[in-house]
């Protein structure tokens, strides 16, 4: 799928070729941390990656800046419980989480979206 990446200063988006949705990543940066609040891909986009990309994006964007990176929505928490491997770009008191606690901090996440009034 060919999309195209940008950002304002508090939203990353992908623009779906073909199609007038977007995806998007919202975020806010507080204290030197960059926060990812919330992601969401229109439903006949997903499984395709784009949330991923995006996450990628906020990383490189937030190393560029000298940000740290707190994830707030269930897929940031899932995307950085999954990839150890990007962890050194998160706030410190999220770099060493142990499993359980990364699980924790999902089903919150997850729990509190669920319970949003759409």
């Amino acid at each position: 799928m060919e999309i195209e990446i940008g950002h304002t200063s508090s939203v990353i988006y992908a623009r779906l070729k073909g199609s007038e949705e977007k995806a998007f990543l919202r975020y806010s940066v507080e204290n030197n941390s960059m926060l990812l609040l919330e992601t969401y891909t229109p439903p006949v986009f997903r499984g395709q990656g784009i949330a991923k990309r995006l996450v990628e994006y906020a990383i490189e964007l937030a190393r560029q800046r000298g940000l740290a990176i707190i994830p707030i929505c269930s897929y940031t928490v899932y995307f950085f419980m999954k990839n150890r491997e990007y962890r050194s770009i998160l706030h410190p008191d999220y770099r060493d989480l142990s499993d359980e606690e990364w699980k924790k901090l999902f089903d919150e996440a997850f729990s509190r979206e669920k319970s949003k009034p759409s």
